[in-house]
């Protein structure tokens, strides 16, 4: 049992959407959250900026005393979640698109990836692909200025919805029935995105399954708070705090970090 808290970090807002599912499993386990809003999006950066980046996160977080990570951030895991569990003697989560599932039940042969140019280039995502979707049509679109638009508080602007359009019509045109949502900014679009999609199309993101895994690992090293009191939930941004607030909650505080 262990009452240190679970530290979650991501490019920005985004991984708030994992933080929701893994505070919805484990309502028990206290967190911190951290947002490195001012260097949003991590997807354009090269793997060397995107590690040192990776690090600075972490040694925040480690200095909080969290007993596990929850990289939540696509590019950060496809890019430097091999070079912190080689490098950190504590646990890691990380988080890629859910291509498999959509590979292995799509009917129609045809999937869509919306994602950073980070996770879509990287060796990981590659490989994943090819193990899993070698047989089926995967259109992957770049999700640019998605990231940039969420973190600058314009999540439902016609801005966005003009944005999506553009990236879904090959898709559709490609007649998918899975879009795989490859940045944990992105489920907040699910809204905009139902609007757009035809019916039949599902939508898949990590969340709940980054959430499973993180309580499985906790429990395999003995790590789980099981003490049934209210959590301590700590948020912090070095980008604008009323953004994150807007999605979490009133309830919440949101913290400054000059960081």
């Amino acid at each position: 049992m262990s009452k240190q808290p679970i530290g979650i970090f991501d490019s920005g807002v985004g991984g708030t959407s994992i933080w929701k599912e893994i505070h919805s499993l484990m309502p028990s386990e206290n967190t911190i959250y951290l947002a490195d809003s001012i260097n949003a999006p991590y997807g354009p950066k090269g793997k060397q900026a995107i590690i040192d980046l990776s690090i600075k996160n972490t040694e925040y977080l480690l200095e909080k005393d969290c007993k596990l990570i929850v990289v939540a951030c696509n590019t950060a895991t496809t890019n430097a979640i091999d070079y912190l569990r080689a490098n950190y003697n504590i646990p890691f989560i990380g988080i890629e698109p859910a291509i498999k599932p959509a590979a292995l039940q799509t009917k129609t042969n045809a999937i869509g990836i919306l994602a950073t140019k980070g996770t879509l280039s990287s060796e990981l995502f590659s490989k994943t692909s090819n193990l899993f979707a070698s047989d089926v049509n995967v259109v992957e679109q770049i999700g640019n200025g998605i990231v940039e638009l969420i973190e600058s508080g314009k999540l439902y602007s016609d801005e966005m919805k003009s944005l999506l359009k553009v990236y879904l019509k090959p898709m559709i045109d490609a007649n998918i029935d899975y879009l795989v949502l490859g940045c944990t900014h992105y489920p907040y679009l699910i809204p905009i995105l139902l609007e757009l999609l035809p019916k039949h199309v599902k939508i898949i993101d990590s969340g709940e399954a980054v959430a499973r895994q993180t309580k499985a690992v906790l429990e395999k090293h003995d790590l789980s708070n099981s003490l049934m009191t209210k959590p301590n939930s700590r948020f912090f941004t070095n980008g604008n705090p009323e953004i994150m607030t807007s999605l979490l909650g009133d309830k919440f505080t949101v913290n400054y970090l000059d960081f």
